[in-house]
């Protein structure tokens, strides 16, 4: 059985991953589900200084707590950039990498070169979108219970994440067996993205046939696809 960390994307908390991780358990796979700094019941605590790189060092440290090695670290959306930053800072625990419809960004990049958000609305610690775009937009495909379930619980996403160049000086030299999983009716990120992670990194590809939420939308499949690789 597998040992599986679950890294939510912006506006998430751990609660996202609830249906995957539920079945993962179920399968009798250990699974880790935190909500990262800032985001999620944790953004209460939220305050300068929380980055993409604090995020990933803080999970690097809960691996090492836990002793947990050969982990399948799985991320979605801007949670593929805290899985990269992982990769780098603690390459020694994990043994696959799953990016679910995830960005990927190299060393200097920014979410802004990869992803447009006309709609966002930012403070000087926060960022995300008005109520009105994450019903109407974002969460549109959801069935009307999982959206108004989901509308219940976002939250803005610490800024630095959302426009400060990652420091990545080493993941695209790496080789972990990685998997991609593109989301079919997702606009960002966009598919060419995810083509130049899979190319560079020997990654096996696979599709859904679905929007950039399956671990709400196809949970089964996405439960499925962590395990198998």
């Amino acid at each position: 059985m597998a040992r599986i960390l679950l890294i939510h994307g912006a506006y998430q908390g751990g609660w996202i991953w609830t249906r995957v991780a539920a079945r993962l358990r179920a399968g009798g796979h250990e699974v880790l589900a935190p909500s990262l700094d800032g985001c999620g019941e944790r953004a209460h605590a939220i305050r300068p200084g929380i980055t993409t790189e604090s995020q990933a060092a803080e999970l690097a440290a809960l691996l090492f707590a836990e002793d947990w090695r050969e982990v399948v670290a799985v991320g979605t959306s801007t949670g593929g950039m805290v899985l990269c930053r992982l990769a780098e800072l603690a390459a020694d625990r994990l043994g696959r990498l799953v990016f679910a419809d995830a960005l990927a960004l190299r060393d200097g990049e920014a979410l802004p070169d990869i992803v447009s958000r006309p709609t966002a609305v930012n403070t000087d610690l926060t960022s995300g979108p008005s109520r009105a775009d994450a019903e109407g937009r974002l969460f549109a495909e959801l069935d009307p219970a999982t959206r108004a379930w989901t509308l219940e619980r976002i939250t803005q996403h610490p800024i630095a994440p959302m426009v400060a160049p990652v420091v990545l000086p080493r993941f695209w030299g790496m080789r972990v067996p990685t998997s991609v999983i593109w989301c079919r009716r997702s606009q960002n990120p966009p598919v060419a993205h995810q083509r130049r992670l899979a190319e560079a990194m020997g990654a096996a590809w696979h599709e859904l046939d679905t929007g950039h939420y399956p671990m709400l939308s196809e949970p089964e499949a996405l439960a499925r696809l962590i395990v198998a690789g």
